[in-house]
């Protein structure tokens, strides 16, 4: 299913061009009033420059087998405010202050992963081990994606 996502990703992109140019786009679901955008097909293509890369690093969070996977909330972060600021009717926000969002992200992560880092090699200086055990030893290996989401919160 991820492989087919991932195949699928640049018709996932281009989908914004089946989204009509007027600032009101209607369609049997809902109706999008692009406001401040004034251009619903700009709208949805600024949308899926965000949504997309986003969708990338979680499957990349949630596949990835290395102990500095938790690194990746950063951008996640980042790709998150930003996919939410899309729809705020304030363009000349979008793409400011993101940094003062994603401070306390930062803050918690980066100092964490540097510890983790700092144990591994005290670790491979006081014992004959692999750096490939090490990460097997640090790595946590929830059983299903839902123990994997669970382990965050």
């Amino acid at each position: 299913m991820i492989a087919t996502f991932i195949g699928a990703s640049p018709y996932l992109f281009y989908l914004y061009e089946n989204v009509p140019t007027t600032q009101v786009w209607e369609n049997s679901w809902f109706t999008y009033d692009s406001k401040s955008w004034e251009d619903a097909n700009y709208a949805m293509w600024t949308f899926t420059n965000k949504m997309l890369p986003l969708l990338f690093l979680l499957i990349w969070f949630f596949t990835s087998k290395h102990w500095w996977y938790h690194v990746l909330i950063v951008p996640i972060t980042m790709y998150l405010y930003q996919t939410i600021n899309i729809f705020n009717d304030n363009i000349p926000d979008i793409d400011k202050f993101e940094l003062i969002y994603m401070f306390p992200v930062m803050a918690v992560i980066i100092p964490s992963i540097y510890l983790v880092r700092a144990q591994m090699f005290n670790k491979i200086n006081t014992a004959d081990k692999t750096m490939e055990e090490l990460e097997a030893e640090f790595m946590l290996k929830p059983t299903t994606l839902w123990g994997k989401i669970k382990q965050y919160f």
